[in-house]
C-alpha cells in the first residue's frame, strides 16, 4: 500500500518585513490551493506532511502558533488529519535570545575539544537541559505532533508505515540544531551516536529526515557511513536550493538524496524560488525495491503561481527504484540461535556504538489531537492551570515542571480514563 506525503521546508513563519509580508502571504495561499489542487488530479491519498526543519523564523512561540494554524489548513485541503505532521528542527527554530552564557560556553568547549566535550554535556541532566532551552518553544509545537525530542541527544521524530506484508519505511527525523547559535558555520554542528548509529531491521528500510546537509557536520564522515550503508532516502533542507540524486556506488543499497529547496525563502531570486514536493513511497514486488515517486512544484514569475519543476527530476526520472537490501533481507531472514546460557554471555560495546532510539509511539487520532491542542495551541501557563484543576501533578512535584514531566503526566490521564475530563479543560482554557 503506498504512502505519500506533501514535503515542505523552510518555511520561516515570522520572517517577513514590510512587502514581504505580501509577497509571502501570497505564495502561501496559493501553495495550499496547488497542493490540494494536485492532490486532487492525481487522486492521491495523503498520509501527512512532512517538514525538515525552519518552521519558524527566530524560534517564537507566536511563529509556531501562526505556523500551525496555516499547516491546519493545508491539512485539510489535502485531505489528511491535522495531526499527521511529521517536524525536525532547523536553525530558525531556536529562539536566541534563550542562548545563556554557560550555553555559549559548552558550545565553544564542543568545538575546541569535539565529541567527548559533547558525550560530557549529554551525559549531565543541567548541561542538556542548557543546550536544549533554546529550543522550548519548538518542543511544544513539535510535542503537538507526537514528534518529541529526545532529550538525550537522541532523534527528533520516529513515525513507521507498511507498504505491503513485511515491507515498511521508518521516517526517523534527526536534530541538527543543538550546535546552533547564530554564527555557527559549514563543520561546526554534530549528529553525535546517539542518533548516527541507525538501526537495521529486515523489511523495513529508512527514509531521514535532517535539517541541515552533511557536510555541516564535525562529524560528517561516520554520519554519511552509517546513513550511506543504512538509510535508503535522506531529505534535507536548510540550503534553500532543490536537489534530486541517487547514489548507486553500493550494490543492493541505493541511497536517494532530496534537498527539498525552501517553502518561503527570505528572499526568491534567481537563485532560489518558492518549492514543495508531493512525494509517495511504494514497494516495488517485481524487484523487493522502494519505488519512490517525486512530484516537484516551483513558483513561476511567469504564471505568478506554483507550476511543475520539468529540470529538477532531469537525471534521475520519476518514480524511482531504489535497491533496497533491508526488504530482501526479509525473505531470507533467520533467527539467530540464543547461546546455551544467555545470562553468563558478556557483548562489550562500545559507548559511541551505542544506539539510543526513542520508539514511536502510536496513539489513537482522538488523544492526538489532544495533543496538537494541549502542547500546541495551548501556553505554558495555561498547561499548568489544567494540571492543577486536574490534580494530575505527581507527589514528587516541587515547582518545576519539564517539559519531558508534562507529556508523562498526559499520557497517563489518557490511561488513567480521563482524556474527556482533559478535552473539557482545553476547551475551558481556549474559551477563556
Amino acid at each position: 500500500m503506498a504512502v505519500s506525503f506533501v514535503h515542505l521546508s523552510d518555511i520561516h513563519f515570522g520572517q517577513e518585513k514590510g512587502g514581504e509580508l505580501e509577497t509571502h502571504n501570497d505564495v502561501k495561499e496559493r501553495l495550499l490551493v496547488d497542493a490540494a489542487t494536485q492532490v486532487k488530479s492525481l487522486n492521491l491519498s495523503i498520509d501527512g506532511i512532512i517538514v525538515t526543519g525552519d518552521v519558524a523564523f527566530a524560534g517564537k512561540a507566536a511563529e509556531f502558533k501562526e505556523a500551525g494554524r496555516w499547516l491546519d489548513r493545508l491539512a485539510k485541503g489535502v485531505g489528511c488529519l491535522e495531526t499527521a505532521v511529521q517536524v525536525v528542527p532547523g536553525n530558525h527554530d531556536i529562539d536566541r535570545s534563550e542562548i545563556s552564557g554557560g550555553c555559549h560556553l559548552m558550545l565553544k568547549s564542543i568545538l575546541d575539544d569535539g565529541e567527548p566535550a559533547f558525550d560530557k554535556y549529554l551525559n549531565d541532566a543541567t548541561d542538556c537541559e542548557t543546550l536544549y532551552r533554546k529550543l522550548s518553544a519548538y518542543l511544544d509545537f513539535a510535542e503537538g505532533y507526537n514528534c518529541f525530542l529526545d532529550k538525550k541527544g537522541g532523534i527528533a521524530s520516529n513515525k513507521s508505515f507498511d507498504l505491503a506484508s513485511g515491507r515498511s519505511i521508518r521516517i526517523m527525523g534527526l536534530n541538527s540544531s543543538l550546535m546552533c547559535w547564530s554564527g555557527e558555520k559549514e563543520g561546526d554542528l554534530f549528529l553525535g551516536a546517539r542518533q548516527r548509529v541507525l538501526p537495521i531491521t529486515a523489511g523495513e528500510e529508512l527514509v531521514i529526515l535532517c535539517h541541515h546537509p552533511l557536510h555541516w557536520f564535525n562529524d560528517e564522515k561516520k554520519a554519511r557511513g552509517y546513513i550511506r550503508n543504512r538509510a535508503r532516502v535522506l531529505m534535507t533542507g536548510h540550503e534553500h536550493q532543490p536537489s534530486v540524486g541517487v547514489d548507486e556506488e553500493k550494490p543492493g543499497r541505493d541511497l536517494l538524496t532530496i534537498a527539498s529547496g525552501a517553502a518561503i525563502p527570505p528572499h526568491a531570486t534567481g537563485e532560489y524560488g518558492y518549492t514543495y514536493n508531493i512525494l509517495t513511497f511504494d514497494w516495488d514486488s517485481e524487484g523487493d525495491a522502494l519505488k519512490v515517486s517525486i512530484i516537484p512544484r516551483t513558483w513561476s514569475d511567469d504564471e505568478m503561481d506554483f507550476v511543475a519543476d520539468e529540470d529538477l527530476l532531469r537525471d534521475t526520472g520519476s518514480p524511482i527504484l531504489l535497491a533496497s537490501a533491508n526488504f530482501k533481507a526479509a525473505a531470507q531472514q533467520v533467527e539467530p540461535e540464543l547461546p546455551e546460557n544467555p545470562e553468563e554471555v558478556e557483548y562489550p560495546v562500545a559507548e559511541a556504538d551505542r544506539i539510543v532510539i526513542v520508539e514511536e509511539t502510536t496513539v489513537p487520532d482522538r488523544f492526538a489531537m489532544v495533543l496538537l491542542r494541549f502542547f500546541r495551541d495551548l501556553s505554558p501557563t495555561q498547561r499548568m492551570r489544567i494540571l492543577v484543576r486536574l490534580e494530575a501533578l505527581p507527589p514528587t512535584w516541587k515547582g518545576t515542571m519539564t517539559h519531558g514531566m508534562e507529556r508523562t503526566v498526559v499520557d497517563k490521564l489518557m490511561k488513567d480514563g480521563r482524556l474527556g475530563q482533559l478535552e473539557a479543560e482545553i476547551e475551558r482554557e481556549q474559551s477563556n
